[in-house]
């Protein structure tokens, strides 16, 4: 999380296999395991966003993770049980009112920052919430709405 902070969404997106390659695939051990030669390298890198204060977050962040899987056994655990682990089933009819963050974000957000987190306000956190289905946010009129309500 954060590397999108202050930046559009399209920007990482189009940058999304370039992080992954940077990152070794996102595995925590090994982003938690970057030296000051793993900074400069990605310091370096052209494929991703070349700021100092996200990398080193990415790092912190990864660090965060390996904590929170020896606290709670797993981060999927840890995230789930903000609701309850079964996914909150939002009505929206229309795509403006989505909101961009919520209570539960906030919530979120709060903790991940106590834990040593970074770069995690609540509107990313929501975003990241959505993107991992713990809250069904399709508006009711979309073919994905029942689809998604069922497997839940």
């Amino acid at each position: 999380m954060g590397a999108q902070a202050g930046l559009s969404w399209l920007t990482i997106l189009k940058k999304r296999d370039n992080y992954r390659n940077a990152f070794h695939g996102f595995d925590p051990h090994k982003v938690a395991s970057y030296s000051a030669a793993d900074v400069q390298r990605l310091l370096a890198d052209p494929g991703i966003v070349r700021n100092r204060l996200k990398i080193e977050s990415t790092i912190r962040n990864a660090r965060g993770v390996l904590a929170i899987r020896e606290e709670f056994d797993s981060f999927d655990s840890f995230i789930w049980r903000y609701v309850d682990h079964h996914p909150r089933q939002n009505a929206w009819r229309l795509l403006v009112e989505v909101p961009a963050r919520t209570a539960l974000s906030d919530t979120i957000s709060k903790d991940l920052k106590k834990r040593g987190f970074n770069f995690v306000g609540s509107t990313i956190c929501y975003a990241f919430i959505q993107a991992v289905g713990m809250v069904n946010d399709h508006v009711v009129g979309c073919f994905r709405h029942d689809e998604v309500q069922k497997i839940a």
